[in-house]
């Protein structure tokens, strides 16, 4: 019998949440996974494989039937992703139904920079967040959240801020601004350290990296082996003007929403104020460096 609770799994199969569910496993953790009807045999044999155990089951159903999923678990992980229908309704039937199964704690789908010093209308992907935030106020559940900055995957990707082709590293705002970045593998063993943690409590902040744009793009050259110009876009405040400028073009959000998260990390709004990487010591971040050379084209 392990010496840990079982910890139940909200998007088990998704990138971070895959990610998680192995961390608990490395650390002998119980663990059960809720996986969406009609989800591939591939991926349910793999968390199978690992020792998982798996139940079938929508965030979005009611609460009743995902009180049953959630069963004997102590502690209930979200890692899930989606629009306000996931985000915010869904997350609160995962809250009704740990709590009517009995569960003790619950540590939703944050995974962020700072959101706690956000303001409604920042960034919409986090504005439902926040209504997450205040659609579990009063549950008898310990709410824990664990807060990442940006993911070094977003910030090479996603966010559009290198053109290999171009030989190019794009920013706004000011290059001195420090940043709060960490990987998906890290960012799960903290969520897997806090969740084995019974002493963890509110918000706990985790970075692997603390950097500038100026340094983000010195360590981007390095770990590709790539020299890549530097190219500056604007203030902060040139960002906010370009993101209400597409804002007006569009009806889709998702249009924008990259530059929201920028503008959120370059103006230093979000930025950590203190970091709790020192609590759990046997976690060692991966440098960007190195995770840029794992990850960049071959030139």
């Amino acid at each position: 019998m392990s010496a840990f609770p079982k910890i139940f799994v909200a998007g088990a199969t998704g990138l971070l949440g895959g990610q998680i569910v192995q961390a608990l496993l490395d650390q002998g953790a119980p663990v059960r996974a809720l996986v969406r009807r009609g989800t591939g045999e591939e991926k349910k044999t793999a968390l199978r494989g690992g020792g998982v155990e798996l139940v079938e089951g929508d965030i979005t159903d009611p609460a009743g039937q995902l009180a049953e999923a959630v069963g004997d678990a102590a502690i209930v992980i979200s890692a899930v992703q989606g629009g306000p229908e996931v985000i915010v309704d869904g997350q609160a039937n995962l809250v009704r139904a740990a709590e009517k199964a009995g569960a003790q704690r619950f540590i939703p789908s944050d995974f962020a920079f700072d959101l706690t010093k956000l303001d409604d209308g920042d960034n919409f992907m986090i504005d439902w967040r926040r209504q997450a935030a205040t659609a579990r106020a009063g549950t008898s559940l310990e709410v824990v959240s664990v807060l990442n900055g940006a993911f070094y995957e977003v910030m090479t990707g996603f966010m559009g801020l290198i053109d290999w082709q171009q030989g190019t590293l794009s920013h706004w705002g000011d290059p001195d601004q420090p940043l709060d970045l960490t990987s998906v593998n890290d960012t799960a063993a903290y969520t897997a350290a806090v969740a084995l943690d019974p002493a963890a409590t509110g918000t706990l902040r985790f970075a692997g990296e603390v950097m500038s744009m100026r340094q983000f793009h010195e360590a981007v050259e390095r770990g590709s082996g790539r020299t890549l110009r530097l190219r500056h876009l604007g203030t902060a405040d040139d960002l906010r003007v370009e993101i209400a400028r597409q804002a007006a073009l569009t009806r889709n959000p998702f249009d924008y929403v990259a530059l929201q998260y920028q503008w959120c990390m370059v103006s230093g709004k979000a930025k950590f104020d203190s970091l709790d990487n020192a609590r759990y010591p046997q976690v060692t971040p991966l440098p960007l460096t190195d995770f840029v050379h794992g990850t960049a084209p071959t030139p």
